[in-house]
C-alpha cells in the first residue's frame, strides 16, 4: 500500500507524462530525450524520498528483527530457503558474474560512441542501436516460432501448433490494453493462456516465444501431482528464456542487413548488461542496506549513496561522473515487496542457469531435448543442485558450469564490436 502511494504521489509529481511514459523515453532513439526522461525521473522521485526512505527502513527492521527471533546468521537464508538453493551456489554465480562483467565495459563503451554519448550513462542501458525493420503478422510469427522450435524439439514444436489452434493466446493490438506478456496455468484443466500485445515487430515475436516457453513448461507438469507443480523463481525463467534464446540466435543469423543484425547483436548485450551489471547492483545494495540498517535507519542520502557506491561496482567503474541513478532505490518497487526479499538475483541465475543449459544443448546435440523435458519436469519437486546434477551433471556450487553460462553470454560482446565497425 505504501509502495502504491508513492507511485501516485510521483506521478502527481510529473502529471504531463506519466512514470511509465518517462521510463518508456529511455529506449528513445534521442540523446536529449533520454537525458529529460532521466531527469525528470530522479526529481519525480525525489519529491518522495522521506516517504520511500521510511517505507524501506521499516520494512529493513522487521526483518532483521524477524530473523533474529528465527536465529539466522544471515539476511539471506530466507530467499536461499525459497529459490531451494545454497548458499554456496549462490557465491559461485556471484563469482563468475563479477569476473565475466569485467568484459561488458567494452561494449557499453561502443554502444555510447554509436549513440553520440560523450560516456557511459544509466540513462543509456535501453537505448536502441541499429536498426530493427523486419514486420511480421501473427501467422508469420507463428510460422517462424515453430520453425525454431521443431530445430531443437519436435515435441516443443507439437506443444507451440496445440497452443495456436486451441487458441490460447489472446494477442490482438487493441486501445487500451496493456503492453508487455503474461502466462497463466490451470492446473485442474491442464490448460494455459497466454496474455500480450502482439505488434507485428520481433520484439513480439521474442515475447510470444517466451510465454510459450512458460506455457511448455506448465505443460510437462500437467500430470504431476498439484505439490510437485510449484517450482521456485531461480527456475521460473529456465524455459522462457531457452526459447527466446532459440529465437534470437536464429534471427541474427538470418539477419537482412548490417543495421538489423547489429539491434539483434545490441538487444543481446544489454540484456547481459541488464543481468550481470544492473540486476547485480541491486544485490549489492540490498546486502549494503541490511548491514547497515542493523545500526538504524537510513537516511536518504545514506540510501543514495550505497545505490551510487553498487552502481559503480556493478558496472566496473564504466558509468561516467554523472551517470549514475542515486535514487534508483526509492523508484525500484522490488525493494519494497513484503513477501520476497532479494527480488533480483532468482533472475540472475534463471538467465544464467538457461544459458548454460542452452550451450549444453548445442553442444549435446540430438537426443538433448528429452533430457531438458525431464528437467522441467521436475522442476517442482527438487532443489536447483540436485536438479543440475541429475539432467546436467554438474555441481552448481563449483564455478565451471557458472564461468561456462557467463562465456556463452559474453560471446556477443566481439560479434557487437566487429559489427559496429
Amino acid at each position: 500500500q505504501v509502495a502504491g502511494s508513492l507511485l501516485a504521489e510521483v506521478a502527481d509529481a510529473e502529471r504531463s507524462l506519466s512514470m511509465g511514459q518517462l521510463l518508456h523515453r529511455l529506449e528513445d532513439e534521442r540523446v536529449a530525450v533520454r537525458q529529460e526522461a532521466q531527469q525528470r525521473i530522479e526529481s519525480a522521485w525525489e519529491g518522495v524520498e522521506e516517504q520511500a526512505a521510511m517505507a524501506l527502513n521499516h520494512q529493513g527492521g522487521f526483518r532483521l528483527t524477524t530473523y533474529q527471533a528465527r536465529r539466522w546468521d544471515t539476511v539471506l537464508e530466507e530467499p536461499l530457503r525459497l529459490n531451494r538453493l545454497q548458499r554456496r551456489t549462490l557465491e559461485a554465480m556471484w563469482d563468475a558474474v563479477a569476473r565475466g562483467a569485467e568484459q561488458l565495459p567494452a561494449y557499453l563503451e561502443r554502444k555510447a560512441a554509436l549513440l553520440g554519448s560523450d560516456g557511459v550513462y544509466w540513462h543509456d542501458q535501453f537505448a536502441p542501436v541499429g536498426t530493427m525493420r523486419r514486420q511480421f503478422s501473427f501467422a508469420s510469427a507463428q510460422e517462424y516460432i515453430r520453425d525454431q522450435f521443431r530445430s531443437f524439439s519436435a515435441d516443443l514444436a507439437e506443444f507451440a501448433d496445440h497452443a495456436f489452434s486451441h487458441r490460447w493466446i489472446e494477442a490482438e493490438d487493441r486501445s487500451g490494453k496493456a503492453a508487455g506478456g503474461f502466462c497463466a496455468d490451470f492446473p485442474v484443466s491442464r490448460q494455459t493462456r497466454i496474455f500480450m500485445t502482439f505488434g507485428g515487430t520481433f520484439g513480439g515475436v521474442t515475447t510470444l516465444a517466451h510465454e510459450l516457453g512458460h506455457a511448455y513448461h506448465s505443460w510437462l507438469l500437467r500430470d504431476q501431482p498439484y505439490f510437485r507443480t510449484g517450482y521456485p523463481m531461480t527456475l521460473a525463467e529456465t524455459a522462457s528464456t531457452f526459447c527466446e534464446a532459440l529465437i534470437t540466435d536464429a534471427a541474427v543469423e538470418r539477419a537482412s542487413d548490417d543495421g538489423e543484425r547489429l539491434a539483434l547483436l545490441g538487444s543481446m548485450a544489454d540484456e547481459a548488461v541488464t543481468m550481470m551489471m544492473n540486476l547485480r547492483c541491486r544485490f549489492l545494495f540490498e546486502v549494503e542496506f541490511f548491514a547497515r540498517r542493523a545500526e538504524g535507519p537510513l537516511t536518504p542520502g545514506e540510501l543514495g549513496e550505497l545505490m551510487v557506491a553498487a552502481q559503480r561496482r556493478a558496472f566496473c567503474g564504466a558509468l561516467a561522473e554523472g551517470g549514475v541513478h542515486p535514487r534508483f532505490w526509492a523508484s525500484k518497487l522490488h525493494f519494497y515487496i513484503t513477501s520476497y526479499p532479494f527480488y533480483n538475483f532468482p533472475y540472475v541465475f534463471g538467465f544464467l542457469f538457461s544459458s548454460g543449459i542452452y550451450a549444453h544443448a548445442r553442444g549435446a546435440g540430438e537426443g538433448f531435448a528429452e533430457r531438458y523435458a525431464a528437467l522441467l519436469s521436475d522442476t517442482g519437486s527438487m532443489s536447483c543442485e540436485a536438479l543440475a546434477q541429475r539432467h546436467l551433471g554438474v555441481d552448481l556450487g563449483s564455478s565451471e558450469f557458472w564461468d561456462g553460462a557467463v562465456a556463452s553470454v559474453l560471446a556477443v560482446v566481439p560479434r557487437f564490436i566487429e559489427a559496429a565497425g
